[in-house]
């Protein structure tokens, strides 16, 4: 465990000077000057010197090699810097939209889950039945249709046409189901086809016929031995595609103006907000990165076979 601990702290340590830098580079070679921006030269008239000075003043006149480790300095101190737009520091934009987008992804995952489970596990018991040719339609027709479409229909027919739910804003619980069934629905189809595939591959396995000959009902042999043993790669899977449910979240967000980070983001973008970019972009790696590393972890407790390599090579 303790070589684990290290080899990914060194990890962390390589996964953070990267991550720095390529954002820092790639947002300040994006097409757009902040400065006119702040400046709103569309509203206002100013000079060239007006402009050079403000430039200078934000540090943008310096090499860029410059400006990444001044960058840097200040965000060992966990100082994100201050928005260009709204003066408010970064860290305290991104915490106040972190809760929103939370609700969000945990509701998307709470309805992926309740989804994907039974329609998989089902898919897999009864193997080339009705119920499978239904669960299998259904995951290709999920996995054709756009989060961003299924959302525009459900703002239509559910909060139109019968009124049922609120299509803009954070107010409550009711607020958070739309975007959350949008989001779910839309990722649930990969993981009904990866459980299904997985669960198939687990029954066929020489332990799951000797768990039958020693008399373990169905259901045990379901639940404690075959389900858990398919778990490692619809895990895997998880991980690497937590960017694409991210993606997803600021997608949602936007479509149903919910207060969330991937919102504030989208504006940043527009605004060319570079600390609040920048910012957003190393916190939403970090979470991927650990979510990854929770996925590795996780894989001595879902797979024996790992935890008796580890004793055997001690």
């Amino acid at each position: 465990m303790l070589q684990i601990l290290v080899r990914k702290f060194l990890e962390v340590l390589f996964f953070t000077l990267f991550i720095t830098f390529v954002s820092f580079l790639f947002i300040r070679l994006a097409p757009g000057d902040p400065v006119l921006t702040i400046l709103n030269v569309d509203e206002l008239s100013v000079s060239q010197e007006q402009v050079e000075a403000l430039r200078e003043d934000m540090g943008f006149n310096k090499p860029l090699l410059v400006q990444y480790g001044l960058w840097l300095l200040n965000f060992i101190q966990l100082d994100f810097g201050q928005s260009y737009v709204t003066g408010q520091t970064v860290m305290d934009m991104l915490l106040t939209g972190l809760p929103a987008t939370t609700e969000l992804a945990v509701g998307a995952m709470i309805v992926m889950l309740a989804v994907s489970i039974p329609l998989g596990s089902l898919s897999a018991l009864y193997r080339n039945s009705w119920i499978d040719q239904i669960s299998r339609i259904l995951s290709i027709i999920g996995a054709a249709i756009p989060s961003f479409w299924l959302g525009l229909i459900f703002i239509d027919l559910f909060g139109v046409r019968f009124n049922w739910f609120p299509t803009m804003g954070r107010d409550g619980f009711v607020s958070l189901i739309l975007p959350s069934i949008t989001l779910g629905l839309a990722i649930s189809s990969v993981y009904v086809r990866l459980l299904r595939s997985s669960l198939l591959d687990s029954l066929s396995q020489e332990f799951i016929r000797a768990a039958r000959a020693r008399g373990l009902s169905e259901q045990r042999i379901f639940l404690v031995h075959a389900f858990r043993h398919s778990l490692p790669p619809v895990i895997t899977v998880f991980g690497v595609s937590l960017g694409s449910l991210i993606g997803g979240v600021v997608v949602i967000e936007v479509l149903f103006a919910y207060p969330g980070i991937g919102k504030l983001v989208v504006d940043a973008i527009r605004q060319r907000d570079y600390p609040l970019i920048q910012g957003y972009i190393l916190i939403m790696a970090f979470i991927v990165f650990i979510v990854n590393t929770c996925v590795d972890l996780s894989y001595r407790y879902l797979n024996p076979e790992m935890k008796l390599k580890e004793r055997e090579s001690n």
